[in-house]
């Protein structure tokens, strides 16, 4: 891993008690995580990728805090907010949603990450840590005399066991990947028509501070600017979507055709793909078959894809 790249991570108290451990450029397998600390108790919002990233943002956290994580929380299953559980301390309560734990369970990325990406992460000494707890709807936890609340959406989004953790006092949301600030959001292992009508509800909560699942921290009107760029791109992907089953197009034709517009210079933007992928199989009633969706990608982008992890 890149020494430098890494350094480029950082710990960012944005309301007291709450902290965001941003890593730039918040692209492939490059997440946000975070901590909601009060009295003796430390409430963990998501690990890291890879092991030494996560040993990294705990003791950076441990560092500004004092306090190690008594419970944490996995916003859904992917391996950039979960494969570093296994490094939180042994007695530290993991949470997350029903199927979140299952689509953990049987995540076979932890394994072994295919050459999907260059270089092909290293994911160090982690091991498959599964949720303690499981949430179906909402669960309430008190973090000392602080209320953080856990809130499922109601349907499949960007998977189908987001959680987003809500403190109301402050009022701070985390998002997970329900938000991507910046770059190219992801749904192909959701739905797309629910990433866009999670928009609004996330919007529900007129939050003050949105942490996305990647990319910088969002306040004041840039919060509706974002929400407003998804919505603008989610109805770009069911066009292009419905464009393409109607001229019987397969998915990476349908995504070679694609004017990305104002998202061109987004990263990522081979999700276009990977997105249009789910809008097929839900049109089809069909099952998602991963590894053609990633093959695609792949040809779309020219080559594997990049990461900096």
């Amino acid at each position: 891993m890149n020494a430098s790249v890494e350094n480029q991570a950082g710990l960012v108290e944005v309301r007291p008690g709450i902290h965001v451990w941003v890593q730039p450029d918040g692209s492939w397998w490059l997440n946000n995580a975070g901590a909601v600390t009060a009295g003796t108790t430390q409430l963990v919002v998501d690990t890291c990728a890879t092991a030494t990233r996560a040993r990294h943002f705990l003791d950076a956290l441990g560092a500004a805090t004092g306090q190690t994580p008594k419970l944490a929380v996995n916003t859904h299953q992917h391996g950039d907010h979960t494969y570093g559980n296994s490094v939180l301390p042994a007695t530290t309560v993991l949470i997350g949603q029903e199927q979140m734990r299952e689509g953990l369970r049987t995540d076979p990325l932890i394994d072994g990450c295919p050459p999907f990406w260059s270089p092909v992460p290293d994911w160090g000494d982690v091991e498959r840590r599964l949720p303690d707890i499981t949430v179906t709807d909402a669960l309430t936890v008190h973090v000392g005399d602080r209320r953080v609340e856990l809130r499922h959406p109601g349907g499949p989004a960007h998977t189908t066991g987001d959680l987003v953790a809500w403190v109301p006092d402050a009022r701070v949301l985390f998002t997970g990947d329900l938000v991507f600030a910046g770059l190219t959001p992801l749904v192909f292992m959701g739905s797309v028509t629910g990433a866009l009508a999670v928009l609004d509800w996330l919007a529900a909560f007129e939050p003050e501070v949105l942490v996305p699942g990647h990319g910088p921290v969002l306040t004041g009107d840039d919060i509706t600017r974002v929400l407003d760029e998804h919505r603008r791109y989610y109805h770009l992907v069911l066009r292009a979507g419905a464009d393409g089953v109607e001229r019987g197009l397969s998915p990476l034709d349908a995504a070679r055709g694609v004017d990305l517009g104002e998202f061109a210079d987004w990263a990522d933007r081979e999700r276009i793909v990977l997105n249009l992928h789910r809008y097929y199989v839900d049109h089809d009633g069909s099952d998602m078959d991963l590894i053609a969706a990633f093959m695609d990608a792949v040809a779309y982008n020219g080559g594997p894809l990049p990461t900096r992890v």
